[in-house]
């Protein structure tokens, strides 16, 4: 069976053993020497002053919201089509995830939508998803939500490494949350997560957040902090991923433009390909899109949908009332479909990724 995502295959050449050892040797596992080095690093990489680790991509969401005001009650705007990790962002603060449509083409929030939205209901904050490594249009939602005084939270879990115009996904908004999940661009060994932002309030604000609200040891001045901090462990094993993270960024290209090629003619939607895309997921749309999954399945390849279920359906939510018009997101959701495309996929099993695809259409003329 190829696997949608094999870590082994990913980390093949790298030492991840000189990581550990280093943190094992100097015997100091909690915001020490390898936070602050890939703090800096990270920060520099992303093009902004400052980069935070934290817990995990959620709890960057979570205190990045509350780090630029959201507060319990307040709505805040996001795309439907993205897993649920902003609404929980939000709901876990008390606020209300409220959502406008994406674009047809890249399945991001688009920027009519969220005009429309911010009028109508001014919320506290956008989160705008960055999917499946495609940024998202941020020259134009940015001017829309400067110009009505509301923040704008990237949510870069899924595109580490892209880039428009010479930025990094994460330094076009006032704050931007990463995940560093195993199966990410850029993945730790466990969950890890980072806020970068080039606000010094809202990086004084997280700092205090991420460790009880401190502002000196002990002394609790920020309401609404926790425990959430990104352990040595995967710091130093992300510091020394990140060098390989462009690298491995392209070949995730040459695969995805390897199957745009072979899949040409067929009646499936293909993602678009630019050098800007981080390539974190390689998603098809079709409407026979369960079909497809299973004949990939008999034939000894994995696929999976990201995300079956919009936010605005999800069960939890059912009891809120208004449910919004999102046809684009329903569409996108009942149609979606992920092939495997990730860095050391052989091209033999390419191979067999696309003989699978062209021979579900074949059997079905």
């Amino acid at each position: 069976m190829i696997p949608l995502y094999s870590a082994a295959a990913v980390h093949e050449g790298l030492d991840l053993r000189a990581p550990l050892l280093r943190v094992l040797e100097r015997q100091w596992f909690v915001l020490g020497e390898e936070v602050r080095g890939f703090e800096a690093e990270f920060a520099a990489w992303c093009g902004v002053p400052h980069a935070l680790g934290v817990a995990n991509g959620t709890d960057a969401l979570e205190l990045a919201l509350r780090a630029v005001g959201v507060r319990p009650g307040d709505e805040v705007l996001c795309a439907a089509n993205a897993g649920f990790y902003g609404s929980t962002a939000a709901r876990a603060l008390g606020a209300v995830a409220c959502h406008a449509d994406v674009d047809a083409a890249s399945l991001t929030l688009d920027p009519v939508a969220v005009r429309a939205a911010i009028t109508r209901r001014r919320p506290a904050a956008v989160i705008v998803t960055h999917l499946y490594g495609q940024l998202a249009d941020m020259e134009a939602i940015v001017p829309i939500c400067r110009a009505a005084g509301v923040p704008v939270v990237e949510d870069c879990a899924q595109a580490h490494g892209a880039q428009r115009g010479g930025r990094r996904a994460g330094a076009f908004g006032d704050v931007a949350c990463f995940s560093f999940y195993p199966t990410k661009n850029l993945g730790a060994l466990g969950d890890g997560g980072a806020v970068v932002t080039p606000r010094d309030d809202v990086a004084a604000a997280v700092r205090a957040l991420r460790q009880y609200g401190w502002e000196a040891k002990y002394h609790v001045v920020h309401d609404g902090g926790r425990n959430s901090r990104l352990d040595e462990l995967q710091a130093a094993v992300l510091r020394d991923k990140l060098p390989h993270l462009a690298r491995q960024n392209a070949e995730r290209r040459a695969i995805a433009r390897r199957y745009n090629a072979a899949f040409e003619g067929l009646p499936l939607r293909c993602p678009a390909v630019g050098d800007d895309h981080a390539m974190h997921l390689y998603v098809v749309r079709l409407d026979r899109r369960d079909a497809l999954r299973a004949h990939l399945q008999a034939a000894g390849v994995a696929a999976d949908v990201h995300y079956p279920v919009a936010d605005h359906l999800q069960a939890v939510v059912s009891a809120d009332g208004e449910r919004p018009a999102l046809p684009v997101t329903e569409a996108a959701c009942a149609s979606v479909l992920s092939l495997p495309c990730y860095p050391g996929l052989r091209p033999d099993e390419a191979d067999q990724v696309i003989a699978a695809v062209r021979g579900f259409f074949a059997a079905r003329g």
